[in-house]
């Protein structure tokens, strides 16, 4: 199915993605008249592609001249309450980026996610590349469990090669800045780290800080395009 969104030159196309193995899981491709990249958009472990917050993701990056490929991971689409495996998982990342690739011929590919979205597509390309992307974007790397400061879950990002961009609230609970700061700095140039000064682990910020959820998710979606512009 495709329909126009709002009166923009935007098209949405409902989907069915298929995973080898392990079956179909729903997808959702937005994307904006002459649309200069793709990012594949993985969702969070507690919401599906449907999320509002993904919905405001994918309708602010078409804004911008950047196609979403959105899907959800099999246990969502089952209604699961456990998140995949991460080699389930791996997979249907691997089948959306080449999906996407199929649908956006030409476009540079970006992917990642929020929050467990962003790191099983990590993890994915820490195991072995994947195929066009260029470059991987966080939006929330949950480096640790809440209230549980650690970095095991960074380990993996020392072997991958594509640059990698952090976009991480001030306040973000699953990702302590002391530790992340140091994490991000070892892995050199290929990483870049942006901070948004009062963001809770979805960039909600309080409301002393004089500024509203949508201009810092603006914030988040202003970077998040221009990194993507820079790739190679």
């Amino acid at each position: 199915m495709i329909v126009a969104v709002k009166t923009q030159a935007v098209k949405t196309k409902e989907l069915k993605l298929d995973i080898e193995r392990i079956g179909a899981v729903s997808a959702i491709l937005t994307q904006p008249d002459k649309a200069r990249a793709c990012y594949v958009l993985a969702h969070g472990a507690g919401t599906d592609m449907r999320h509002a917050s993904m919905d405001k993701i994918a309708e602010g990056l078409s804004e911008r001249g950047i196609a979403t490929f959105r899907f959800n991971f099999p246990y969502m689409e089952n209604k699961q309450g456990r998140p995949d495996q991460p080699a389930v998982a791996h997979a249907a990342i691997r089948a959306a980026i080449e999906e996407a690739a199929r649908l956006c011929p030409g476009l540079k590919l970006v992917a990642g996610g929020k929050s467990f979205g962003g790191r099983m597509t990590s993890q994915a390309q820490s195991k072995a590349p994947l195929s066009g992307v260029k470059g991987l974007a966080f939006l929330g790397f949950p480096l640790h469990a809440d209230k549980k400061p650690s970095t095991e879950r960074a380990e993996h990002l020392a072997g991958i090669a594509i640059p990698m961009l952090f976009l991480q609230g001030t306040r973000d609970g699953l990702a302590d800045l002391g530790l992340l700061k140091p994490v991000i700095a070892a892995l050199g140039a290929k990483a870049t780290l942006h901070e948004i000064e009062g963001g809770d682990h979805s960039f909600a910020v309080l409301k002393k800080s004089g500024r509203s959820n949508d201009e810092a998710l603006a914030e988040v979606l202003d970077t998040l395009a221009a990194w993507i512009d820079k790739l190679a």
